[in-house]
């Protein structure tokens, strides 16, 4: 090779790690919050670089900048965690749970792919990127609500009210309204610190996790939750499935109740029963909250067929609910043929045998000729004659 080709080839290896190396860079920082005590908060950083960046999370109070400590996994009695993927960026996330007012303060997310970014002789300001968010942690004010309620079947009909009243907050009120599970519920706002939601005629539908919430102008939203519960009540499955065999077989039931219902399935043999679960490879179980599911795969006609039950647990109560599963021979959908067949086939029989069952009088009578016959009168006339010389 030409000695300036060699000279080429080296200098462009030296060059390719220079131009594919990129300095560290936020793709996403965290943001500022206002919590209040006994919340949770999450704080994301995402940075990319070449090489990936390397990730800290360092912590200062509001006042005190210039004292910034290094957050570690597992600090503040386990309340602290930090959770780090490196791929092609770095993402981190910074959580706190059971908030105090004492978490208040700076938090900095830090980045860098300097390879000299942990020599201590260097200036961290100069190898380091940073990103802070503010955490403001407010005293969470307080409500009173009113305790648990469990509907029963006695219960059903008899009016319910829940109530709640917001007697401390350190920022002035907004309005309140009411939440079931997680939605509002309709034409529950109002400016009053006491306020009350009144179920009329409860079921089982009913039940669930309610919440009163109060809004504020400078602080975040304060609630207090009440949980209506009630046993369990399948309002919907399969009375009976008929399927062919090889085929495959969907049952389900869904419920009403609060807690969710934990889920089972068995097969019931008049006082005797079957544990069902996934482990057999042919029932597969999915179960949802309210729904649940069974699934039978490649269906055996002298195995399958009989009662499922689904049972539906919580707390409260329990109730299950039968289906029956019918499963027909592959043949099945031949039979309507295989009936008109069997009929045809008869009708010919019962037609072939009459013709043949028939009287010989019945043939002939029905071929003889309406006039009579010419030849037999001449030859009786003929024969008178005859007789008549003979007597002469």
């Amino acid at each position: 090779m030409h000695p300036s080709a060699v000279l080429l080839v080296l200098l462009g290896n030296w060059m390719l790690p220079l131009v594919s190396a990129q300095n560290a860079g936020f793709v996403k920082s965290p943001m500022s919050e206002t919590k209040l005590t006994g919340d949770t908060f999450e704080l994301y950083c995402d940075v990319v670089g070449n090489p990936t960046p390397e990730i800290q999370w360092w912590y200062a109070e509001i006042n005190r900048l210039d004292s910034f400590k290094q957050l570690w996994d597992g600090a503040r009695k386990r309340r602290v965690s930090i959770n780090t993927a490196y791929g092609a960026n770095g993402v981190s996330v910074l959580g706190i749970t059971r908030l105090t007012l004492e978490d208040s303060g700076i938090y900095e997310c830090r980045a860098s792919n300097d390879p000299k970014r942990n020599d201590l002789r260097q200036n961290p300001s100069i190898t380091w990127i940073r990103a802070q968010a503010t955490i403001s942690v407010l005293q969470k004010p307080k409500i009173n609500s009113s305790d648990q309620i469990i509907l029963t079947a006695d219960s059903f009909g008899t009016p319910v009210t829940l109530h709640c009243n917001l007697t401390t907050a350190h920022t002035t009120h907004k309005e309140s309204f009411w939440m079931k599970n997680g939605q509002e519920i309709a034409n529950t706002r109002t400016e009053h610190r006491v306020t009350s939601h009144r179920i009329n005629k409860p079921r089982a539908d009913d039940s669930g996790e309610y919440m009163c919430v109060y809004t504020f102008d400078m602080a975040p939203n304060a609630n207090a939750t009440i949980e209506v519960k009630a046993k369990p009540h399948i309002t919907g499955h399969k009375r009976s499935e008929n399927k062919n065999e090889a085929e495959n077989a969907t049952l389900y039931c869904k419920s009403v109740g609060y807690p969710h219902p934990i889920w089972t399935w068995r097969k019931v043999d008049g006082t005797s029963y079957t544990d069902i679960d996934n482990s057999t490879g042919r029932f597969f179980i999915l179960n949802r909250d309210n729904y649940t599911e069974l699934n039978v795969h490649n269906l055996d006609i002298n195995t399958d067929p009989g009662n499922y039950e689904c049972n539906a647990t919580n707390v409260i109560g329990t109730t299950a609910e039968i289906t029956i599963l019918r499963v027909r021979s592959h043949l099945a959908p031949l039979w309507p043929f295989l009936g008109v067949l069997a009929e045809v086939i008869i009708l010919v029989v019962i037609i072939v045998v009459y013709e043949k069952r028939k009287r010989p009088d019945d043939i002939i009578e029905d071929d003889e000729p309406v006039a009579p016959m010419k030849t037999n009168s001449t030859n009786n006339h003929k024969d008178k004659n005859i007789r008549q010389r003979n007597k002469k």
